[in-house]
């Protein structure tokens, strides 16, 4: 920068610690530039969240949509029957390529919008339902990310390798992904669910127990409880 008489370097160091971290202008409401990394990821019709892509610079995430529904088939045998994704996707070629393998690409349309009358008037109500059901469906990928930062800690990474940082990610949305699972399970096999807490019960009375035979033997002060020192 300063032999070339440069303000700026499309590749500059932001951060000595990380300098694999890349400044990314987002343009939201207070806060233009983001550090971190962006993500590319897809939810299935079951709620599972995969991470596609991550990369620390900044990309145009339209280009994965073709990858992320490759992926959707050999995951599970054959193409989606839809794709729901932001405006951003909805270009040419991604419009192209779903309508090549017989997917619905829920999106607004392209190109002027036709003009209404008497005779398509209930085409157009239809059409008009069909984007509004498809906006209610894409609401849980955002979610997942608001899930990802308000619970398990996805807008503070405190990994300082990019490698690390990245395993980390992907971490949180296994657990994520965990979590639906064992809701899953419980929700479709009761008795396995009354299982678990008769045995977490069962614990529970005799680590009681445990705890009273212990102080008895070793003639504990009335007031002094292992369990309040420490034992968890």
């Amino acid at each position: 920068m300063y032999d070339n008489k440069l303000r700026s370097h499309p590749h500059r160091i932001v951060s000595i610690s990380q300098p694999h971290v890349r400044p990314i202008v987002r343009g939201k409401a207070g806060v233009t530039v983001e550090f971190g990394a962006k993500l590319s990821a897809s939810l299935d019709g079951n709620g599972l969240a995969r991470v596609d892509e991550l990369r620390w610079d900044a990309f145009n995430e339209s280009a994965d949509l073709p990858g992320q529904v490759e992926a959707f088939k050999k995951r599970h045998g054959h193409y989606p029957a839809v794709v729901l994704a932001d405006g951003i996707y909805g270009t040419r070629e991604n419009r192209r390529y779903c309508k090549d393998r017989g997917i619905r690409f829920g999106g607004k349309p392209l190109g002027r919008p036709r003009k209404e009358t008497e005779a398509n008037r209930e085409e157009f109500r239809e059409a008009k339902r069909q984007r509004r059901r498809d906006h209610l469906e894409r609401i849980p990928i955002e979610g997942k990310f608001g899930q990802g930062k308000n619970r398990h800690g996805l807008a503070k990474i405190p990994a300082k390798l990019a490698d690390t940082s990245a395993s980390w990610i992907r971490a949180i949305f296994l657990v994520m992904n965990l979590n639906l699972l064992v809701g899953f399970f419980f929700a479709l096999n009761r008795p396995a669910l009354n299982t678990v807490f008769a045995s977490l019960l069962a614990c529970l009375v005799t680590w009681q127990g445990l705890m009273i035979e212990m102080a008895n033997r070793l003639r504990l002060p009335e007031g002094r409880s292992p369990i309040a020192a420490g034992a968890f």
